[in-house]
């Protein structure tokens, strides 16, 4: 318990951080008023809206009146879309995480059972050929893979649809296109850890019993080799809700990756802001959670 309330307290001064570290982005970016306004908007104008936005303010005023919005959960208002910024992320916040889930469920359900395989059949043909299908999906990038997908399961093969997300068959093309790199990876983790873990004394122990292979397997290999895989996956579903920008262009998918990249286009900075916070908000609490998930694992693992 101790460890958890650090933890909590230590949230405060890291978003403190990354908000004045955004800020101060979108505040060298470039002048807002002159994407808000039309080109033969007059100098009275630029001034009038310039004050009402309280940019004719100094930098750290401006910042601490942010700040103080924030906190209130308003992070302004998008002038491309005329709604709270914070709104419009929520909105497609649902369809993002749902996403990366599922694509988490992929490379968990390709990569645990390629991993194990991979590492009982060490130096076979069985273990060259996962490390080679490994580094192979590690290498494809994701819009490729995409529309391989789509040009198989959709133009060659009309099994899926290819943009929206109104059915669970929706959920299918891109799922796969983010979770194959993911589980490129994860293999490749899960068979060095199940190298490292069935190596180890308590192991030959068990086998020694005469207890099944399936269960040595099971409960004294998995088990105790499931610590680095839990790493790889703190690490790497925030960088899925990050890294789904190009999935969600390329199957039209209505999340905040999309929203994100129009934003950016029209330097619509308020949706920025909104989108980068809870994108870090959300690793935070993924990393404060994956600790936890250490201790139950192995409660051997002290905090101090």
């Amino acid at each position: 318990m101790g460890y958890l309330k650090r933890s909590l307290l230590q949230i405060i001064p890291s978003l403190l951080i990354l908000t004045l570290i955004v800020f101060a982005l979108v505040y060298v970016a470039g002048d807002p008023v002159s994407q808000m306004l039309p080109e033969n908007a007059t100098a009275e104008d630029r001034a009038i809206l310039t004050e009402a936005l309280g940019l004719d303010e100094p930098f750290h005023i401006q910042y601490l009146q942010y700040l103080g919005d924030m906190i209130r959960g308003d992070f302004g208002t998008s002038y491309q879309y005329q709604e709270p910024a914070l709104e419009l992320v929520t909105e497609r916040l649902a369809a993002t995480l749902t996403l990366s889930l599922m694509a988490l469920s992929v490379a968990i359900f390709i990569s645990i059972p390629l991993g194990i395989l991979a590492a009982l059949k060490r130096n076979t043909v069985i273990d060259f050929l996962v490390s080679g299908i490994s580094v192979v999906g590690k290498a494809m990038p994701n819009f490729w893979i995409g529309i391989m997908l789509i040009l198989f399961f959709a133009v060659m093969f009309p099994i899926f649809p290819v943009s929206g997300a109104d059915s669970p068959l929706h959920f299918v093309l891109p799922s796969i296109t983010l979770g194959v790199a993911l589980a490129a990876e994860m293999t490749r983790l899960v068979r060095a850890s199940v190298l490292e873990v069935i190596e180890q004394e308590y192991v030959q122990t068990a086998r020694s019993k005469g207890q099944m292979e399936s269960i040595v397997i099971g409960k004294h290999v998995f088990l105790n080799s499931l610590i680095p895989v839990v790493t790889i996956i703190g690490l790497q579903f925030p960088q899925l809700i990050g890294g789904a920008i190009v999935v969600e262009t390329v199957f039209s998918w209505p999340g905040i990756g999309r929203l994100l990249l129009t934003a950016i286009e029209t330097s619509d900075m308020a949706v920025v802001q909104a989108i980068v916070f809870v994108i870090a908000l959300i690793t935070i609490v993924v990393n404060l959670v994956t600790d936890i998930i250490y201790r139950v694992l192995d409660p051997r693992i002290k905090y101090n």
